[in-house]
């Protein structure tokens, strides 16, 4: 969606193509509004936002294994902010290769994922297996060798510590956001003018040529000018 937005806003400005630019202009406009409206949404409903976000990452933890990108991105935010799970390394359970059970065959049943993990200081080699049998233990000792929050509280705690590193950041974007949009319209209002004068000086052409035509027409000899009065 990304990509197709740009182009639109590239090759209408390097063709000057109206249709193209007001397109982007209403896409990117759309985007804004949007965007400023989830920001109040979720300053009004912050209860709903904490439960839709906790549903969403639940979601992803269900997922993991089965989209590398996913998996990826779940790995670098437990480590990055030293978190397992939504609430608890126990959410793993919700996955099925690391569904803690009987009748799970799986050699990761009652894990986590190695990102749970704590590293050593010392630590040279990764170890992808350290977090293999956690959820059979007790609390007190499963929680040994891995992170016991939730990320869902680490991001929270985060973003409150950090509230000028975010309002700067999307203060960013949005500024960046608006200064296309205003770009994008004064492109369309300059091509709008160009088109406006062209429109207007095209009577006048045509005028000085039909005049042109009748006072000197096509073949005419100068030096016969006497037949012609």
């Amino acid at each position: 969606m990304m990509f197709l937005i740009t182009v639109l806003g590239c090759f209408g400005a390097l063709r000057n193509a109206p249709c193209l630019l007001k397109t982007f202009l209403g896409i990117l406009v759309t985007v804004l509004v949007l965007q400023i409206a989830a920001g109040v949404v979720g300053y009004l409903f912050t209860d709903t936002v904490m439960e839709r976000t906790e549903k969403l990452m639940m979601k992803a933890i269900v997922r993991y294994r089965e989209d590398r990108d996913l998996e990826n991105a779940i790995d670098f935010i437990q480590k990055k902010f030293q978190c397992c799970g939504v609430e608890s390394y126990k959410d793993w359970s919700n996955n099925v290769y690391f569904e803690c059970s009987d009748a799970n065959p799986s050699l990761e049943a009652c894990g986590v994922p190695f990102s749970c993990c704590v590293r050593q200081q010392n630590q040279t080699v990764l170890n992808t297996m350290c977090g293999y049998g956690k959820q059979k233990l007790e609390a007190r000792y499963g929680v040994q060798g891995i992170f016991s929050s939730g990320c869902l509280e680490k991001i929270v705690w985060w973003a409150q510590n950090n509230l000028l590193l975010v309002a700067g950041l999307t203060g960013g974007l949005l500024l960046l956001e608006v200064l296309m949009i205003g770009l994008a319209a004064a492109q369309i209002s300059w091509i709008n003018k160009v088109q406006r004068l062209k429109n207007e000086n095209a009577p006048k052409s045509r005028k000085s040529q039909r005049k042109d035509s009748y006072w000197y027409p096509a073949f005419k000899d100068f030096d016969d000018d006497e037949n012609y009065l």
